[in-house]
């Protein structure tokens, strides 16, 4: 009810809720008071092919009662639990609160374990086969809609076992990733490169830097434009993992590949985010899911074998 702006709605649900048990109630009793019309043979006087008739007869006593049963619990579940408009019941349940108990509990059910892997290197951690196995399920269920389950990404999801990092692939890094998110973001620069024609000059020259087929004569003359993007790309075209710009020169491509994927980089830019995994993940659990995808792309990990 939390997106309604008065209390209105609150009190019209609650109404109707009671309004409706009650109705059902004294349908109940004026059904049990009346009584239809009946022959001397205790039918209602229809009949059906022929001799089929409808008999006349009371409810059964049990059913009426586990009715009347059936009432009473409905006030006393609304006594107690949330079903009244914003009435929270006397219990004080919600459902969050519920999941929040269960996830606790598991919590501290693995947390032994937990110990025993926070407690060691998250080098070492990716060659404990049982803390992997761990990591594995950590990833499916919070990291491989986006990375896929086998962890080489999809465009504009990086690979992780390439071991190309926007950000650096060291497990502290890694782990300050998941916990904190990332906001990646490349600004429009057409307008600083010049006409179009100087940014498809530029996507040409983008191109060369990594080997990719281009045409010579359009990257010699982008070749000065790319000034604009040294800045965060570095002179070279490498990249620069602490502002996480992208190696321009080892022909792996985020977002697309060809002059037109690099044009609409350049006109459009991009931005991109990695969400914070903090309120869904243990501190502990951080930890060995960091250590299995710094796993993936070192050797020293079995994730990587």
């Amino acid at each position: 009810m939390s997106d309604f702006t008065s209390n209105f709605w609150s009190i019209y649900v609650a109404g109707i809720t009671i309004v409706s048990i009650v109705a059902c109630l004294l349908l109940l009793i004026l059904t049990g008071k009346s009584k239809g019309m009946s022959t001397s043979d205790n039918t209602t006087g229809h009949v059906w092919d022929g001799d089929l008739r409808e008999m006349n007869n009371p409810l059964p006593r049990w059913w009426a009662w586990l009715f009347v049963i059936t009432i009473v619990f409905s006030f006393i579940y609304l006594a107690l639990y949330p079903g009244l408009g914003t009435y929270g019941g006397k219990l004080g349940w919600t459902s969050v609160g519920q999941h929040q108990a269960e996830v606790d509990k598991g919590n501290a059910e693995v947390a032994p374990l937990y110990a025993k892997f926070s407690a060691m290197k998250p080098e070492d951690v990716a060659k404990d086969a049982q803390a992997m196995a761990i990591g594995e399920r950590l990833f499916m269920n919070n990291c491989a809609q986006c990375h896929g389950s086998d962890a080489r990404g999809n465009k504009g999801f990086p690979n992780l076992t390439d071991n190309d990092w926007l950000g650096g692939g060291t497990p502290e890094i890694i782990k300050a990733d998941i916990t904190k998110g990332r906001i990646a973001v490349m600004p429009p620069m057409a307008a600083a490169v010049g006409t179009a024609e100087d940014v498809k000059n530029l996507a040409q020259y983008v191109l060369s830097l990594s080997g990719s087929p281009h045409d010579s004569v359009q990257a010699a003359l982008g070749k000065e434009k790319f000034a604009v993007c040294a800045a965060c790309h570095g002179i070279d075209g490498k990249g620069n993992q602490t502002l996480g710009s992208a190696n321009l020169t080892d022909n792996i491509w985020l977002h697309g590949y060809g002059e037109a994927a690099i044009v609409a980089m350049i006109n459009e830019g991009k931005t991109n985010q990695m969400p914070a995994q903090a309120d869904k993940l243990t501190e502990a659990q951080v930890h060995v899911l960091a250590s299995y995808v710094w796993g993936l792309s070192n050797k020293g990990g079995i994730a990587a074998q």
